[in-house]
């Protein structure tokens, strides 16, 4: 029997790829934005995650017809008021690279101590199910659930693993930088990680 499909709204392949190893032993298949023959542009203009992940899930489930998962997640830096925050994806500038915007996190943290240096990375998954789509759904249905990993801005870049933000993470519990976990154990203990897991409780309590 072919499984249910849920569109995870992401062109991200590398988030998609952590994301379908998470939820790997649901029993559906998790497709993207592109394999879906999805375009829309959509405005994340939320003040919070859970604001910008209910806005994608939402437009795209209400587009399709299908149900529908999207995350937004970022760096939260104490030091910084919290920045880049909600715009981590489009700091610096949308098309700016993750390595300019790592420097420029890095220099405007110079000299400041380890105590001060906290940080964490933020996620959250919001669920969108269609009226009708599920027994016992008769209207229009959004969930959210957030997942953090805490650690601190470091004073380098190090790592080959990961994407984004995760070489200036470094997580003094483990004594690296987020760039250098393995992706299984990276999946064990990252922000998304966690914000997954959470969200696969409540697919499997709709019996998905």
């Amino acid at each position: 029997m072919k499984k249910r499909e849920i569109i995870f709204a992401t062109a991200n392949q590398d988030k998609l790829h952590e994301i379908r190893m998470i939820l790997d032993d649901l029993g559906v298949s998790v497709i993207s934005l592109k394999e879906a023959g999805i375009t829309t542009e959509i405005v994340e203009d939320g003040e919070t995650f859970e604001d910008n992940a209910i806005i994608k899930a939402r437009t795209i489930m209400r587009e399709t017809g299908k149900i529908t998962l999207a995350d937004d997640s970022g760096l939260e830096v104490d030091f910084l008021n919290k920045e880049p925050g909600v715009y981590s994806a489009r700091y610096c500038g949308r098309d700016t690279s993750y390595r300019i915007k790592n420097r420029n996190i890095l220099e405007r943290m110079t000299d400041v101590p380890d105590e001060k240096r906290s940080a964490r990375f933020v996620c959250a998954v919001a669920l969108a199910i269609p009226a009708g789509c599920i027994p016992g759904i008769l209207k229009e249905t959004v969930r959210t659930v957030r997942g953090t990993m805490e650690g601190r801005i470091g004073y380098e870049e190090k790592g080959e693993h990961g994407f984004g933000y995760d070489p200036i993470f470094y997580l003094p519990e483990y004594g690296c930088y987020s760039g250098e976990l393995l992706p299984e154990k990276k999946n064990e203990i990252s922000h998304r990680g966690k914000a997954l897991r959470l969200m696969k409780e409540v697919l499997e309590g709709y019996g998905l």
